[in-house]
């Protein structure tokens, strides 16, 4: 049996560009997280180039955590963007993902029904890597339309094209004042604060799974990021 399946293949939502959508059916070793299906968002690139390149635009958008492209001209040893500060490392399971898909490790599978059965009963996280916004609902709403339930984080917001839906995802809120005016909306927000006192009280919690909560939880036993539809409050974590 295959250890994952590519679910979308097709162009990014974002700037029309080809993005590659694998889940991953082999059991998580993610200590964070714990046992859960995890998604990963791609292009058909070697992840560390896209991002040195500029091309991880395809699939994470306009995300300040992307850092800055920088030209083998520039800096030919560099091996990534300038200025990277997301915590997602490109040259562990998002490599080792790529390299599978680049050698087709990995059967595609279409259709809602596919995809329902392929997540049926399991936590899915949407967006392992790369940004699920530049996919279309529909792969996600089937993937995740049997599941138990699902963790999903986005950074396009505002961008018109994408597929961001509050009542599936988290706002990834890089500041207070874009925190609050999702709160005024009635979304959900995980923001990445520098110090505990940041957390707003009233609005918002440490993420339980957080060193500074003494990793109480897995997010597979947590489970609180799934958007609006769950009902609690939004959820801060302090950057490491």
């Amino acid at each position: 049996m295959p250890n994952g399946y590519v679910i979308y293949d097709g162009a990014s939502l974002l700037n029309g560009e080809r993005i590659i959508v694998i889940a991953l059916t082999s059991k998580s070793r993610n200590s964070k997280t714990g046992n859960m299906m995890q998604t990963y968002i791609i292009t058909p690139h070697n992840p560390l180039y896209a991002s040195k390149h500029g091309l991880d635009e395809a699939n994470c958008g306009s995300c300040i955590h992307r850092g800055t492209p920088v030209s083998d001209a520039e800096d030919f040893y560099r091996k990534q963007a300038k200025g990277r500060t997301c915590y997602v490392k490109l040259y562990q399971g998002v490599l080792i993902t790529w390299k599978q898909w680049d050698k087709g490790a990995y059967p595609v599978l279409t259709g809602h029904d596919a995809l329902a059965s392929l997540g049926e009963d399991k936590d899915v996280r949407i967006g392992t890597y790369g940004d699920g916004g530049a996919v279309p609902k529909y792969i996600w709403d089937s993937l995740i339309s049997k599941a138990k339930k699902h963790t999903a984080y986005c950074h396009q917001y505002d961008n018109p094209n994408s597929s961001f839906d509050a009542t599936m995802y988290m706002v990834s809120a890089d500041t207070l004042s874009t925190a609050q005016r999702h709160w005024d909306f009635g979304h959900r927000t995980f923001r990445v604060i520098q110090d505990v006192n940041e957390v707003v009280k009233g609005s918002e919690i440490l993420c339980p799974a957080s060193k500074e909560m003494g990793r109480r939880v897995q997010c597979s036993s947590c489970m609180l990021c799934g958007g609006s539809e769950v009902k609690a409050k939004s959820i801060a974590i302090v950057q490491h």
